[in-house]
C-alpha cells in the first residue's frame, strides 16, 4: 500500500521561546533589542523602568516610548508574524531612520526577562491596542497556533508610542542584583555611538535619548539616569578618527594629549585594494596605563557627578569597564564586538609578541561604523551575538588593525622622544661605551698630573689601566660574537618561510616514494626477478636530484645557522649578496620580483659572512612582504654598490615597494628594537640589521624616496648627507 500527500510544516508552541529566550544571549541583550524596535518607531526617547515590589516578591520592567505606535491590523499582521520582512523591506522608518530590526524576532527576547509581557500600543490616529502574553502557554502548546491571544483595541486621546510590560517572579529578580544592573549600564551606554559629526555625518537631532531607572532591588542603589557616553572618551591620550572609502582610500586624524602643545596630523590611508566591507568610519582612542598616564587623564577632567575629581583606583576601574572597540551599524553597536572581554581584534595577542609597540585591548576605547548588510556584506548573526565571520568580517578586522598600528606607530615616537618608554637596547653602542677607557685615562692622566705625581708613575698607572682595557674588549668581542651568532639566528628565524616553502616538496617525495622502494625492494627479494630494477633506479634518481634541493637550501642558509664565527677575512662582496638573493629566490620567482646587482665582480671587502647576510637578509625579507601586501605592479629590487678602486663607499638598496613613512626615517624610529609596522611583526629585523653593521664599522641609514624603500649601507666616517 502506498499513500501521498501534501503537508505543511507547524511550528511547535515552544517555536516562539526558542527565537526569543534561547536565542538572545542574556537580559542584557534582550533590552537592547527592545530599545533598537522604540528607534525603529521613530521616538526620540526610550525610558526604561525596573520596579520590584515592597514585598520582594516580583518586579516588573516597564519600557516605552513616544514613537509612532502600531494599529490594530499592524500588530496582527507584522507584530504577531515571527520573521517577518517588514522591517527588512522597508529599511527605512516614516521619518528616515534606518530599521535596526531585521530578522522579526526582536520582540520576542522580552521572553527573557519575565513570565509575561504585556504589549500597549497607541497610533498616530488614537487607536490603542493592548495585547498580553503568558509566554508559559507556549511552553505546554502542541503547536504554534494552538495558543490563543487575546486582542483588545478602543479609541484614546493619548499621544502615540509603545509601552512593553514585563513582570518576573522572585526567583528573576534575585538576578538583577549591582553587578547586573552596572552591566546593563555598560551596556546602554556603549549601545549609542558617540562619533562625532564631522566624521560620522550622522545628526544628533536623530539620535535616541535613553533613561534608566531602577527603584527597591535588594542592596543596589535606587537608579535615575539620562545615559550619555562615558566621560573618560573625551580624555583620551591619543586617537585617530577618520573614513576609509569602499575603494580602501581615506584621510585619518591623529592626534594626541600627552603634550599641550600638539597639532594633529593628517594620514593618507591606502589599504592598497577595495576595503570588500563597504564605507568605514573610524574613532579609536588610546590611553596609557602607567601611573603617570593616569595622573594626567585625571587631570584632564575625570570627574564624578559632583565634580570631584576621581582617584587613581577608579579611574583605573572606570577604563577596565570601558574598553574595547565597538563596531556599529546606523548608530548602534553590534554586541559583543566592543566588549572589554572580547578581543576581536587580537589586540592582546599581538601585545604579547611586542609589548613596546602594541597597545592592549585594555587601552582603547574605539568606534568603527560600518554600512547596511547590503552595501558591506556584514551580515549580523540571528542571536545577535556579532557579525557572520565571512570574507567582509576579514577586511574589516584587517582594515581596522592597519589603521590601530598608524596610531601605535606614532605613539611608539612620542613615547620614546619623551622619554616615557624603556630606551631600547642597542647592543654595539653599549659596548663602544661600556668598553670605552679612552676619556677615562685622560681624565685620570690630568687628576695625576694636577696633583703633581711624577711622569713615570703616572705612565704605570695609565698602563695598569691599559692591559684591564685590552682583558676587558678581549672579553666583549666574544660577547660580540655570541650576538652576532644569535642574530643570525634570529634572522634565520624571521624567514622560516623560506625553510618550510622550499623544503616541503622533496619532503613529500621522500614520504610518498619510500614505500614504493621498500615495496618493489621486497618484489625483487621475493621474486628474483629484475624486470622491477629500472623503475627502482628511477625512484633513486629522483631521491638524489630532491636531496640536491636540501643540500643547496642549506648552502644558500648555512651563514645564518653557523654554530660559531670565523675570523673576519676579504670576500668577494659580489658574491656574499648574490648568496643573500638566493636565499628568496624561489619566493622571488614565485612573486615575479626581480633583483639586480651592481657591484664590481673582483671588489674584496674585509667582513663576517653570517653579517652581510644578516643585513640584507633582513632587508630582502621586508621588501617582499610589503611589496606582496600592498599588491604592487612593478617589483624590483636593486643593490648598487659604489667603491673607489679597492675602498668602499656605500651601498645602496632600493626596492618599488610602497616606502617608508618620513616621520618613521626622519626619528629612525625604524632602526629601533620592537618597532615594526608589520601587523604581527617583532621588530627585530631592522635593528639586527643595523647591529650587524655596526659591528664591521658600518652604518645602515634609511632615506626619503618616491619609488620605494632607500637605505644605504657606508663606513661610519663618511657623513649620511651627501
Amino acid at each position: 500500500m502506498s499513500t501521498s500527500g501534501t503537508y505543511k510544516i507547524r511550528p511547535a508552541g515552544r517555536h516562539l521561546l526558542t527565537i526569543g529566550r534561547d536565542l538572545i544571549q542574556n537580559s542584557y541583550a534582550a533590552i537592547v533589542e527592545l530599545v533598537k524596535n522604540a528607534y525603529d518607531a521613530d521616538s526620540p526617547d526610550v525610558d526604561i523602568k525596573f520596579r520590584a515590589a515592597p514585598d520582594k516578591s516580583s518586579y516588573n520592567i516597564v519600557i516605552s516610548d513616544h514613537g509612532h505606535g502600531m494599529s490594530r491590523d499592524t500588530v496582527i499582521k507584522k507584530w504577531m508574524v515571527p520573521s517577518t520582512r517588514d522591517k527588512l523591506n522597508r529599511r527605512v522608518s516614516p521619518s528616515g531612520r534606518t530599521m535596526q530590526g531585521r530578522k522579526g524576532v526582536g520582540r520576542y527576547a522580552a521572553s527573557i526577562l519575565g513570565a509575561d509581557m504585556l504589549l500597549e500600543t497607541i497610533s498616530p490616529e488614537g487607536e490603542k491596542t493592548t495585547v498580553f502574553v503568558e509566554w508559559s502557554n507556549f511552553e505546554s502548546a502542541q503547536f504554534l497556533d494552538d495558543v490563543e491571544i487575546l486582542i483588545e483595541t478602543t479609541q484614546v486621546s493619548e499621544p502615540s508610542g509603545t509601552r512593553l510590560t514585563m513582570t518576573g517572579n522572585g526567583d528573576l529578580l534575585a538576578e538583577w542584583n549591582k553587578t547586573q544592573f552596572e552591566n546593563l549600564q555598560f551596556e546602554l551606554k556603549r549601545l549609542l555611538s558617540p562619533l562625532s559629526d564631522s566624521i560620522s555625518n550622522e545628526q544628533h537631532s536623530d539620535q535616541l535619548q535613553i533613561t534608566l531607572s531602577v527603584e527597591g532591588f535588594p542592596n543596589v542603589h535606587d537608579i535615575t539616569e539620562t545615559i550619555a557616553p562615558y566621560q573618560i572618551f573625551d580624555l583620551f591620550d591619543y586617537r585617530i578618527a577618520g573614513k576609509i572609502m569602499c575603494d580602501g582610500k581615506g584621510i585619518l586624524i591623529y592626534s594626541q594629549q600627552k603634550a599641550r602643545n600638539s597639532t594633529d596630523e593628517k594620514i593618507q590611508f591606502d589599504f592598497g585594494k577595495p576595503t570588500e566591507c563597504g564605507e568605514l568610519v573610524f574613532d579609536i582612542r588610546v590611553y596609557d596605563r602607567d601611573a603617570d598616564a593616569i595622573d594626567s587623564l585625571i587631570a584632564r577632567g575625570l570627574k564624578d557627578e559632583s565634580g570631584n575629581y576621581y582617584g587613581k583606583l577608579k579611574a583605573k576601574q572606570i577604563l577596565n569597564s570601558s574598553n574595547g572597540v565597538g563596531v556599529y551599524r546606523n548608530g548602534f553597536r553590534i554586541r559583543p564586538l566592543g566588549d572589554a572581554d572580547f578581543d576581536w581584534l587580537k589586540l592582546n595577542e599581538q601585545r604579547v609578541q611586542n609589548p613596546s609597540l602594541r597597545i592592549g585591548s585594555n587601552q582603547a576605547i574605539g568606534y568603527v561604523q560600518i554600512q547596511s548588510e547590503e552595501l558591506s556584506g556584514l551580515t549580523e548573526k540571528s542571536a545577535r551575538d556579532g557579525l557572520r565571520e565571512n570574507a567582509a568580517f576579514d577586511c574589516l578586522k584587517n582594515i581596522t588593525q592597519s589603521i590601530i598600528a598608524k596610531l601605535e606607530e606614532r605613539r611608539f615616537n612620542y613615547r620614546k622622544n619623551a622619554g616615557l618608554s624603556r630606551p631600547a637596547l642597542k647592543v654595539e653602542k653599549e659596548f663602544e661605551r661600556l668598553f670605552s677607557f679612552d676619556e677615562l685615562k685622560r681624565d685620570i692622566q690630568k687628576k695625576l698630573t694636577k696633583g703633581g705625581v711624577d711622569k713615570n708613575t703616572s705612565e704605570e698607572i695609565i698602563g695598569i689601566i691599559s692591559k684591564d682595557a685590552e682583558d676587558k674588549n678581549k672579553v666583549a668581542d666574544e660577547i660580540r660574537q655570541a650576538v652576532a651568532i644569535y642574530q643570525g639566528q634570529a634572522t634565520l628565524g624571521k624567514i622560516i618561510n623560506v625553510i618550510l616553502h622550499e623544503g616541503r616538496r622533496p619532503l613529500s617525495y621522500f614520504r610518498n616514494q619510500i614505500p614504493r622502494i621498500r615495496k618493489i625492494n621486497a618484489s625483487i627479494c621475493n621474486t628474483n626477478n629484475p624486470e622491477k630494477l629500472p623503475e627502482l633506479i628511477s625512484i633513486v634518481d629522483s631521491v638524489g636530484n630532491n636531496a640536491e634541493i636540501f643540500v643547496d637550501l642549506f648552502k644558500r642558509l648555512d651563514p645564518l645557522a653557523a654554530g660559531k664565527r670565523s675570523e673576519r677575512k676579504a670576500l668577494k662582496l659580489k658574491k656574499e649578496l648574490q648568496h643573500c638573493l638566493d636565499i628568496f629566490r624561489n619566493e622571488m620567482e614565485l612573486n615575479n620580483v626581480i633583483a639586480k646587482i651592481d657591484c664590481p665582480d673582483d671588489f674584496m671587502f674585509s667582513t663576517w659572512a653570517q653579517d652581510i647576510s644578516s643585513i640584507f637578509a633582513n632587508l630582502l625579507d621586508n621588501s617582499l612582504y610589503w611589496m606582496k601586501e600592498k599588491n604592487v605592479a612593478i617589483r624590483e629590487i636593486y643593490i648598487d654598490v659604489i667603491t673607489d678602486r679597492n675602498i668602499l663607499l656605500y651601498i645602496d638598496y632600493r626596492d618599488t615597494g610602497p616606502g617608508i613613512e618620513p616621520s618613521l626615517i626622519l626619528n629612525e624610529a625604524i632602526f629601533e628594537p620592537q618597532f615594526s609596522t608589520k601587523p604581527l611583526g617583532t621588530g627585530l629585523g631592522l635593528a639586527i640589521a643595523g647591529e650587524a653593521a655596526a659591528r664591521n664599522g658600518l652604518e645602515l641609514k634609511a632615506f626619503e624616496s618616491d619609488t620605494g624603500a632607500y637605505f644605504r649601507l657606508q663606513p661610519k666616517t663618511r657623513r649620511t648627507d651627501e
